[in-house]
């Protein structure tokens, strides 16, 4: 017994000699402490994963990416290989921690790549959001020109706010987020995987009659100012967009409040026909609450 824990100590010190190694950055002692480990232990399930982790600390390069394609290479490696390891060995929360470093010079080093709409991923924004560094993820896409109108770049602009400014900092964005793509405002939305939002999400889908899909989510922003008119500062701070009937929903929800506020009932009864007009389902909720 006392031999079987000997041997089992001394794997898991050598193996928490690579790991303190790799969380240094230190990548001659990493490296060193792996192939001692190695020499001793070849057959354990750890090797692999931990050498993908020196490798990952021996590339030191800081050179700008010459292209998006020797991006992407770079990116692709990161998720599927020293992700993965990274996560397996240091845990879900310690793995991303460790990870951010890496994701942060990606994206220092795609900072003068610019947008490409067949290189969507491809971009130092996106790379700033893994890196969890929202300043210079917004900063990045504000140089992307036209930015509100290009669902990619419009979702991490969104996402940035969110994590910086929390959802109300961001209900504006999120609002032209889902006029642009609801699609994409669905992702978003379950990866951020707010608590309030996600209240008000499952609210809609059981209340709101559309067809049942993702496009429902255009008309979203409307629906939510019928159940929370305090949102009203916020979602007012949309811009405007590309002025489809989910946009003029809420815009005229948003008149609406303005009208009920001042005692204006000739203009609000003339509103409410124009809401009824645009979508039968936002209207009923609108009055469900009248």
């Amino acid at each position: 017994m006392q031999l079987n824990f000997f041997e089992h100590s001394r794997d898991t010190m050598l193996r928490n000699d690579v790991v303190a190694a790799l969380e240094r950055r230190d990548a001659a002692a990493a490296r060193a402490a792996w192939c001692a480990f190695s020499e001793e232990f070849a057959l354990d399930e750890t090797v692999a994963p931990l050498e993908i982790l020196v490798r990952a600390v021996e590339c030191r390069s800081r050179e700008p990416f010459p292209d998006h394609q020797a991006l992407c290479d770079a990116r692709r490696a990161l998720i599927s290989e020293i992700e993965p390891a990274a996560l397996r060995i240091l845990g879900a929360k310690d793995g991303s921690a460790w990870l951010a470093p890496q994701w942060r010079v990606m994206a220092q080093r795609a900072a003068r790549l610019a947008w490409r709409p067949d290189r969507s991923e491809d971009h130092a924004a996106a790379l700033w959001l893994r890196a969890g560094d929202w300043s210079a993820a917004i900063d990045a896409v504000t140089g992307i020109e036209s930015w509100r109108r290009i669902p990619g770049p419009m979702g991490w602009m969104a996402e940035a706010r969110y994590r910086e400014s929390g959802l109300n900092g961001a209900w504006a964005l999120f609002a032209e987020l889902t006029w642009l793509s609801p699609e994409r405002f669905d992702h978003l939305a379950r990866r951020i995987s707010d608590a309030t939002l996600q209240r008000l999400l499952k609210r809609f889908g059981a209340g709101f009659e559309g067809d049942g899909t993702a496009a429902d989510l255009a008309w979203f922003a409307a629906w939510v100012l019928t159940q929370e008119p305090g949102l009203a500062p916020f979602l007012g701070q949309a811009q405007r967009s590309l002025w489809s009937q989910a946009e003029q929903g809420m815009r005229t929800v948003l008149e609406l409040l303005g009208l009920e506020r001042q005692g204006r009932h000739h203009e609000v009864v003339e509103r409410r026909k124009a809401l009824r007009d645009l979508n039968r389902s936002l209207f009923a909720s609108y009055m469900a609450t009248r």
